[in-house]
């Protein structure tokens, strides 16, 4: 019976056995036994799980400004396990975020970027901008009073940019001031536009890897030059970590679960507005300076970083052994984490 039907299924969908066998037993270099070298693998894991739990989530939002709160507390309170689905989704996106910087962190200070690499490094740190924006108007469609305002501060930091700040804000905002149009804008950002950006920059990322190979570290261990079989070695471990993942969100959806904040007030301003903990930072930059100058130097920082292997590539043609990029490396993650720090302890008071 089983040998029959298999029949049937292989004659209307024919696939050619030898390359899924070579495919499978394709060998994976030594070093990717290290669990910190693919870190790459867990932020797309957890894209799949955000996917997922979007979805359903998606059946029971209803983006409009008057019913956006009532159904996300319908979600939490009176759905089966709806609380446990809404925590699940955000402490996946939590583990998402903190995955991407680590993993961008890896492939900077083992110098993962340089050539021929380039641009898969550009391509990473867009995906890494992708990933904030996901965070950023996830929770923005809860229209609670601090999402709400926001979106409010985030509008008027972008009209601050030269030149064309009114524009971006207004395409922000959906008009003049935060209205309906802005919910509806975030919502088809949120599960339109912003997911189809990152599956098309994934497929370039996955297959720039495949194409240009895994970036070996220099006077790597003998074991390292030995490869292994990618099934069920590396599968396994890949699947070992996705359980582990699994595991570590249900522990904090259970320990930590999301509740209500207040309902979104135009009328009202919270006594501390504060943005999710990955914008910290960015939020006491804001603080130290202008608005203009503040947007103007976050752009240059940006723009340091994303092009950084160029630069790094300009001064190891002139010093050929330079490892400036371990300092400036060192210096920029304590820069923004005692931003960070800063402004935790701010809001803590």
């Amino acid at each position: 019976m089983l040998t029959q039907a298999w029949s049937w299924f292989r004659t209307r969908v024919p696939f050619d056995e030898e390359l899924l066998r070579h495919l499978s037993a394709e060998p994976v270099s030594g070093h990717l036994k290290r669990w910190w070298w693919c870190l790459g693998g867990t932020p797309l894991y957890l894209f799949m799980l955000q996917l997922l739990t979007g979805i359903i989530l998606t059946f029971y939002y209803v983006p409009n400004p008057e019913q956006a709160y009532e159904s996300v507390q319908r979600i939490t309170m009176d759905l089966p396990f709806g609380w446990y689905l809404r925590s699940f989704h955000k402490w996946s996106s939590n583990l998402m975020i903190l995955a991407v910087v680590l993993h961008m962190m890896r492939v900077f200070f083992t110098g993962a970027y340089r050539a021929p690499r380039e641009m898969n490094w550009i391509i990473g740190f867009m995906l890494f901008g992708i990933t904030l924006l996901f965070g950023f108007t996830g929770y923005s469609l809860l229209w609670e009073q601090l999402s709400y305002w926001g979106i409010t501060v985030a509008a008027n930091i972008l009209a601050a940019t030269p030149l064309i700040g009114d524009v971006l804000a207004n395409f922000l905002r959906g008009g003049t001031e935060v209205n309906g149009n802005t919910l509806t804008r975030f919502f088809v950002f949120h599960i339109g536009v912003l997911p189809t950006l990152m599956i098309a920059l994934l497929i370039c990322h996955v297959y720039l890897i495949r194409s240009l190979g895994v970036s070996q570290l220099e006077g790597d261990r003998p074991s390292d030059t030995k490869t292994f079989p990618f099934f069920p070695d590396h599968f396994l471990t890949e699947l070992s970590i996705g359980a582990f993942l699994m595991f570590l969100i249900t522990c904090l959806a259970l320990i930590f679960p999301v509740g209500m904040g207040d309902q979104a007030n135009p009328l009202i301003t919270p006594e501390h507005i504060k943005p999710e903990w990955y914008f910290f930072w960015a939020f006491r930059w804001l603080k130290l300076m202008t608005d203009t100058n503040a947007v103007i130097t976050q752009g240059i920082f940006i723009a340091f970083i994303m092009f950084w292997p160029f630069i790094d590539g300009v001064i190891r043609r002139r010093w050929k052994n330079s490892e400036i990029s371990m300092f400036i490396g060192i210096l920029v993650v304590l820069y923004l984490l005692g931003l960070t720090v800063w402004e935790t302890v701010y809001l803590m008071h």
